[in-house]
């Protein structure tokens, strides 16, 4: 397994260093403000498609020179050879963590891990990322699961199994909602990072996501890491929304 323990699940994790910002916004100029705004307030920042499509890998030297942790949301999935090139091209950039989809199958997330392991670093300091899985997307519900994709298992056992499948197959935690964070922890133990999207603080709306938790809640049952985006982003102070986050999170 490619270990995330050395500087990603650490046992002393402060509310701070819990907390993952999410760039969702479409400019090189307002990401790199957001940076710069938040850096000294929270532990990571997440970059996503709609931003990495709109300004592509110059965002990873624009946040190492800027010296913050970054989460690449980059939700891989594709046939197991692509996947894996992508993979090894991910470990090229000073990143943190990136994901793929859980339900790209296991033959899907055993090249991508070996590919993880084995890729190039891009000098002797940089530590490897953390490869990790999404599950089920916290828009998706249960009705949706069923209705449109088919799919017959119920959330609170179909998640588990993808986060087993993730572990047996190498990487080193999964992207769920905190909803089923107690059940994956029972599932896969201890030693698995668990990062949690769908966060709304208690001062803040549920905007489109289906199944959502506030960040205490989320560490109560067993997260690691919580994603937070238009909360922060669309404060009037977005350095108060991050500290009060922080708040929640001590509590």
């Amino acid at each position: 397994m490619i270990s995330a323990k050395s500087h990603l699940k650490a046992v002393d994790l402060s509310p701070r260093d819990r907390l993952i910002v999410a760039l969702d916004v479409d400019n090189y100029q307002e990401a790199e403000r957001l940076v710069e705004l938040l850096k000294d307030e929270v532990g990571m920042f997440k970059i996503g498609l709609e931003l990495f499509t709109a300004c592509g890998p110059s965002l990873f030297e624009m946040t190492a020179r800027a010296g913050v942790k970054v989460f690449f949301d980059g939700k891989f999935h594709d046939i197991p050879n692509t996947v894996a090139g992508a993979c090894r091209s991910a470990v090229k950039h000073r990143i943190d963590m990136f994901n793929l989809h859980a339900l790209g199958g296991a033959k899907m997330m055993q090249a991508a891990a070996r590919a993880v392991k084995e890729a190039e670093l891009p000098d002797q300091r940089a530590l490897r990322p953390a490869l990790i899985a999404v599950t089920i997307l916290t828009s998706m519900d249960e009705k949706t699961l069923a209705e449109d994709l088919k799919v017959s298992q119920p959330l609170k056992k179909m998640v588990p199994y993808l986060a087993g499948l993730a572990q047996g197959a190498g990487l080193d935690g999964v992207v769920a909602s905190a909803q089923e964070a107690s059940l994956i922890r029972e599932a896969v133990g201890d030693d698995f990072l668990i990062v949690t999207p769908g966060i709304r603080p208690a001062f803040a709306k549920s905007d489109d996501q289906s199944r959502i938790v506030t960040p205490g809640d989320a560490i109560a049952r067993g997260a690691d890491y919580i994603v937070v985006g238009r909360p922060i982003l669309k404060a009037e102070s977005p350095v108060d929304a991050a500290r009060r986050v922080v708040d929640e999170l001590a509590c």
